[in-house]
């Protein structure tokens, strides 16, 4: 595997091992090893430390921290996102969804996109410092930036590595717009950095919430912190000025879409002053495909047949279910005001997307769709696994 040559037998210098203290960052304490690479892997400029923690939330996960060579990644075109960059600190999360989209991005490593995805997790320290130097190179234009694109830059490992602040800082103070989308609550320990980031740049924020069914969620989602925590996390976000909208993603069909499931979600969305949602609908490439399907079969065999039957034309549902579930969200989205009330920008008060409507420069409406850059092309849907 390439991560073998990251390890060492004990004997070598862990204790020399770059760790993330510094400036704006916490000391990482509490580990039960750490070993160095003695030559560098071939992703990244130098060595770089396997590292594990003896605290329970971070029991069983494995950390490589690594030095990036870039951090500002550019899209590929046939994503067809609506932004072009975006910065990933992490690879892998411990949310452990279990049809995260991005699973099969860990294969690219050596790493499988199951366990390894949730427990193996890539932490590229030197990100703020790259972030700041690729930011103010001559040839960057500005771009608008995407964060929580792939996997949660608010995931458990954020608690202790503290690579946003250092990040957020450096888009600050270059004035660049940003967005990010997360699923985990750490974004309100740096609200004051967002709130003076968004006085002299646009800053896009959302959540997302699928569905607040508590059952679900604890087995689809068993990293995460619960629906009504998050939804917490838009109101205080929205309470502060910063308008913090909510991906509903992804519904779940069959298990999240009944007009029921889909109104009380929309409902409780409202309730935290969302100023928009955006619905998306389960899709199960490659990587995540298999591992839902293992699920499915083990929670749900029942539905199976109706999964075949439903994705049997590839990784995305029929464009007709998708439309009626959008549909079904504006509707409901428009009846509980969604859309209605003004969020405060830099310029001031500014008027909100429409109802039902995706938001704007930020990665609501198509972040499921986000691979890191450099990554392969996915392969053909394995249809026979569902």
């Amino acid at each position: 595997m390439r991560w073998d040559n990251l390890k060492l037998d004990g004997t070598g210098p862990a204790a020399d091992a770059p760790t993330p203290d510094g400036p704006g960052r916490a000391p990482i304490g509490g580990h039960t090893g750490a070993t160095r690479a003695t030559a560098p892997a071939a992703l990244f400029e130098r060595a770089a430390v396997t590292r594990t923690f003896d605290t329970p939330g971070f029991r069983g996960i494995t950390f490589y921290e690594i030095q990036a060579r870039s951090v500002i990644n550019k899209v590929p075109a046939s994503s067809r996102m609506a932004f072009g960059w975006t910065i990933n600190p992490y690879r892998g999360c411990s949310h452990a969804c279990t049809y995260c989209y991005a699973r099969n991005t860990h294969t690219y490593l050596d790493l499988d996109a199951g366990l390894d995805f949730d427990s193996k997790i890539v932490v590229k320290v030197n990100a703020p410092e790259l972030a700041r130097k690729e930011l103010a190179a001559p040839r960057w234009a500005g771009e608008h930036v995407a964060m929580g694109t792939n996997v949660d830059c608010y995931q458990r490992a954020e608690g202790k590595y503290r690579l946003m602040p250092g990040i957020i800082a450096a888009l600050r103070d270059a004035a660049n717009p940003f967005s990010i989308l997360t699923k985990g609550t750490l974004i309100l320990r740096d609200l004051d950095l967002l709130r003076s980031a968004a006085e002299v740049t646009e800053v896009g924020l959302n959540v997302s919430v699928g569905c607040v069914d508590k059952e679900l969620w604890r087995l689809a989602e068993p990293g995460t912190p619960s629906p009504q925590r998050r939804l917490d996390v838009c109101a205080t976000l929205n309470a502060s000025g910063l308008g913090c909208g909510v991906l509903m993603g992804p519904v779940i069909p069959f298990l999240s879409d009944s007009p029921a499931k889909l109104e009380a979600a929309v409902r409780q969305i409202a309730a935290a002053g969302a100023p928009r949602v955006a619905p998306i609908v389960l899709h199960l490439r490659p990587g995540a495909r298999e591992w839902f399907a293992a699920w499915l079969r083990e929670h749900h065999p029942g539905l199976v047949p109706a999964y075949r039957d439903l994705y049997r034309g590839g990784s995305y549902a029929p464009k007709a279910y998708q439309r009626r579930i959008s549909d079904q969200v504006r509707d409901l989205a428009r009846r509980y005001g969604i859309g209605r009330a003004r969020a405060v920008g830099r310029a001031g008060l500014r008027v909100t997307a429409p109802a039902g409507a995706a938001p704007g420069p930020g990665p609501a409406a198509g972040a499921a769709r986000v691979r890191d850059a450099g990554a392969g092309r996915s392969g053909p849907a394995q249809l026979s696994l569902l």
